[in-house]
């Protein structure tokens, strides 16, 4: 069966900021939940620049789940494995 629709690559390329904002508040509430341990805050600027990094990887592994569940859903729901 031939593929449809969008590549990992676009897909990816589309959420790839959505992908930075969730690893940037994501690494922002690490570093104010380890401030409880003694651990410096992680400034804000940092935490963009962490999203901006760690978002490539993020996004690219959600992006390929994306694609997965495409196929699977134009293979009509069956598992594309088998």
């Amino acid at each position: 069966m031939t593929r449809q629709g969008w590549g990992v690559t676009k897909i990816a390329l589309v959420l790839y900021p959505f992908g930075v904002g969730a690893v940037a508040v994501n690494l922002f509430f690490a570093g104010l939940i380890a401030s409880w341990l003694g651990l410096p805050i992680i400034p804000p600027v940092w935490s963009v620049i962490g999203g901006v990094i760690l978002g490539v990887p993020v996004t690219w592994i959600f992006a390929r789940h994306i694609r997965t569940l495409m196929d699977r859903a134009d293979d009509g729901g069956h598992d594309i494995s088998s």
